[in-house]
C-alpha cells in the first residue's frame, strides 16, 4: 500500500511539471498569466466537476459550517498559488519559480513552530536553514541578486500560499471530501480571478494557433489541454489519492520532486538550462525541504504529532 502510494505521488509530481512549460506556449500565443491561470481553473474545475456529478455526486456537498474553509481554500490554496506562480515564470526560469514555491514545506515548519507554538524536533530546523542556503546559491546572493527580484518575491508568495494550501490539506475531516474541494476550489479561483483576468479581453483566436519555444512548435489548443486534463485534473486526484494512501507530510514531501521535473520539462521543451549554482543550490534546497517536512512527520514527541491535526 505505501509503495503504490509512493507511485502514485511521483506520477502527480510529474503531471504537475507540466503546468508551467504549457502556460508559457500560452503566453508566446499572446494570453496574459493571469488569462492563462483563469483558463486552466476554470477548464479543469468545469471538467472536474462535470465528472463528479455523474461518478460521485455526494463529493460536491458542502456543509454550511465549511464555507469559509472552502472560500479561503479557493482564495489562498488555488487562486493565489497559481497566480503568482504564473506571473513570477514570466521573470524567472521554470525551475527557479518551482524553487521558490517548494520553499513551503520550510515555511509550514516554521508556522507551525512560532504560530501553533508546537515544538518539533531539531532536524526541522536544520532542515530549513539548509534550504534557505541552498535558495541563496540559486539566486548567487554574493552577486548581488543576479534574477529578478518582484520575480523573487512572486515566487516566494506563490511559495507561503502553497504552505497554506498544505496546511489546509490537513485541517478538514470526513465531513469534507477532497475531490468536491478541489472541484469547488477551482471554481472559486476562477470566480476569485475574474475581475482581474478579465477573462472577456482574452484573446480566444489564439487558442487556433501554433506557439514556438526553445525550437520546439506546439498547437495551443494542445498545450491548454494538456495543462487542464494533465497538469491540473489528474495531477491534483492523483495527489489527494497519495496523500490518503501515506500521509499529507509525506505526500508533500514527494510533491517537491515537482521541481526536477518542472526543470527537466523546461529544459525539453522551452530550452531553459540552469546554471551550475541553480543546479546545486536546487538540490540543497530540495535536501532542505525534505529534510525539514520528513522531520515533522516523526512522531518524536506528542507535541509533534499535532501537525497533522493543523
Amino acid at each position: 500500500m505505501r509503495y503504490t502510494g509512493l507511485a502514485i505521488a511521483f506520477v502527480s509530481a510529474w503531471c504537475f511539471a507540466f503546468s508551467g512549460p504549457m502556460a508559457k506556449f500560452l503566453g508566446a500565443a499572446g494570453l496574459a498569466p493571469l488569462e492563462s491561470v483563469w483558463a486552466r481553473m476554470a477548464g479543469a474545475g468545469l471538467l472536474l466537476l462535470a465528472v463528479l456529478v455523474v461518478v460521485k455526486p455526494r463529493a460536491l456537498r458542502i456543509p454550511r459550517s465549511r464555507l469559509p474553509f472552502f472560500g479561503a481554500y479557493a482564495v489562498m490554496a488555488v487562486a493565489g498559488v497559481q497566480a503568482l506562480y504564473f506571473v513570477a515564470i514570466t521573470r524567472l526560469p521554470v525551475g527557479i519559480a518551482l524553487l521558490l514555491e517548494f520553499m513551503a514545506p520550510v515555511m509550514v515548519v516554521l508556522w507551525v513552530r512560532f504560530v501553533r507554538k508546537v515544538r518539533l524536533p531539531r532536524a526541522a530546523f536544520v532542515g530549513a536553514v539548509v534550504a534557505v542556503a541552498g535558495l541563496a546559491i540559486v539566486v548567487e546572493a554574493w552577486q548581488g541578486l543576479r534574477i529578478d527580484l518582484l520575480g523573487l518575491l512572486l515566487g516566494l508568495a506563490a511559495g507561503a500560499c502553497c504552505a497554506g494550501y498544505f496546511l489546509m490539506s490537513d485541517s478538514f475531516g470526513d465531513d469534507v471530501d477532497p475531490l468536491g474541494l478541489i472541484a469547488w476550489g477551482m471554481i472559486g479561483a476562477a470566480v476569485v480571478l475574474l475581475p482581474f483576468s478579465q477573462p472577456w479581453n482574452i484573446p480566444w483566436e489564439a487558442f487556433t494557433t501554433e506557439a514556438t519555444l526553445g525550437g520546439h512548435t506546439l498547437p495551443v489548443l494542445g498545450a491548454y489541454l494538456w495543462m487542464v486534463v494533465v497538469a491540473t485534473v489528474v495531477a491534483y486526484i492523483l495527489g489527494v489519492n497519495a496523500v490518503r494512501r501515506l500521509s499529507a507530510a509525506v505526500g508533500a514531501t514527494v510533491a517537491s520532486l515537482e521541481v526536477i521535473g518542472g526543470a527537466v520539462v523546461a529544459w525539453a521543451l522551452l530550452g531553459e538550462a540552469l546554471g551550475l549554482f541553480q543546479i546545486i543550490g536546487g538540490l540543497i534546497v530540495i535536501s532542505g525541504a525534505l529534510l525539514a517536512q520528513t522531520a515533522t512527520a516523526k512522531p518524536v514527541t506528542e507535541p509533534a504529532r499535532e501537525l497533522s491535526r493543523i
